[in-house]
């Protein structure tokens, strides 16, 4: 089993930047791909990147590409989400998913366990 926490979120302005992190407890963080989703109220929960279980391969959604970066340490156990020029079209809960597999995938169901979210608001 895999735990997952993330943190982070908050109110900020357009244009503005947040961190997310994800923390994930047990050993065998290091040997999974891990996501981030959000779902935006009355829509889907939607792909926004992933990264491979070593980090070097990565996979953006275009609504995020060039402002969004993710990254993880394996020592930390810990993902990262770093957005830059935030719009209010980002406003969202933010999930970080862990998929039992080092590849990437953005597909949600590909996706084992998930945290309970963390809201990001963006004011205009």
């Amino acid at each position: 089993q895999v735990q997952l926490v993330e943190s982070g979120g908050g109110l900020v302005q357009a244009g503005g930047s947040l961190r997310l992190s994800c923390a994930a407890s047990g050993r065998t963080f290091s040997s999974y791909a891990m996501g981030w989703f959000r779902q935006a109220p009355g829509k889907e929960r939607e792909f926004v990147v992933t990264i491979s279980s070593s980090g070097g391969t990565t996979s953006y959604a275009d609504s995020v590409k060039g402002r969004f970066t993710i990254s993880r340490d394996n020592a930390k156990n810990t993902v990262y989400l770093q957005m830059n020029s935030l719009q209010p079209e980002d406003t969202a809960v933010y999930y970080c998913a862990a998929r039992r597999y080092s590849s990437i995938s953005r597909a949600l169901n590909d996706y084992a366990y998930w945290g309970q979210g963390t809201q990001v608001t963006v004011s205009s």
